[in-house]
C-alpha cells in the first residue's frame, strides 16, 4: 500500500472515529496531521474542516479525511476550496468511485451512520483506489470552470 501524508479533521460527532482512524493510519505508516477537534465538546465543524482543506489545497498533505455527524457539512465546507474534491462516502463502493472517477482528494465520512469497521474499510478503499483519468479528466476540469451569466 502507498503511504500518504493525510490531513484529518472532525467536529465533536466525529471525534472518537477520527481518533481511531488516526491510530490505524499511523500504525500503517501514513504521515498524519490531526487538525482536531480534540474533545467531544460541541464545536463548529468548519473550524476543523477548513484547515484540512487548506493543507490539501496547498499540497502540505496529499489527501484529507473529514468527519462530522452526517458528513454533509464537512463535505460542503471543504468543497468551497479551489481544487478540492471532497466526496461524502458511506460505503467502500462510493469511496472507490470517488477516487477512480472523480479524483477525490478528501474523503468525508458520516460518523453517525457508519460503524468503526465500515469507516476503516471506506478509508482503506479510498486510499487504495487510483484515478482512471481518460474521459474523467475532462469532467474534473469543468468543476472549477463554472461562471454564472449575469
Amino acid at each position: 500500500m502507498t503511504k500518504y501524508k493525510i490531513a484529518l479533521g472532525s467536529d465533536h460527532a466525529g471525534f472518537q472515529l477520527k481518533n481511531k482512524l488516526v491510530a490505524i493510519l499511523q500504525a500503517e505508516g501514513h504521515s498524519v496531521k490531526d487538525f482536531g477537534t480534540f474533545s467531544e465538546e460541541s464545536c463548529d465543524y468548519p473550524d476543523y474542516i477548513h484547515p484540512v482543506a487548506c493543507a490539501v489545497e496547498k499540497q502540505d498533505s496529499e489527501l484529507g479525511i473529514i468527519i462530522c455527524g452526517s458528513g454533509n457539512g464537512a463535505a460542503m465546507t471543504a468543497n468551497k476550496h479551489k481544487h478540492i474534491r471532497a466526496a461524502l462516502c458511506w460505503n467502500p463502493e462510493l469511496a472507490a468511485l470517488a477516487r477512480q472517477h472523480n479524483n477525490a482528494n478528501i474523503l468525508a465520512i458520516p460518523a453517525r451512520f457508519v460503524s468503526e469497521d465500515d469507516a476503516s474499510s471506506i478509508v482503506h478503499t479510498f486510499l487504495n483506489a487510483v484515478f482512471e483519468g481518460g474521459r474523467h479528466n475532462r469532467r474534473i476540469g469543468k468543476i472549477d470552470d463554472l461562471e454564472c451569466d449575469s
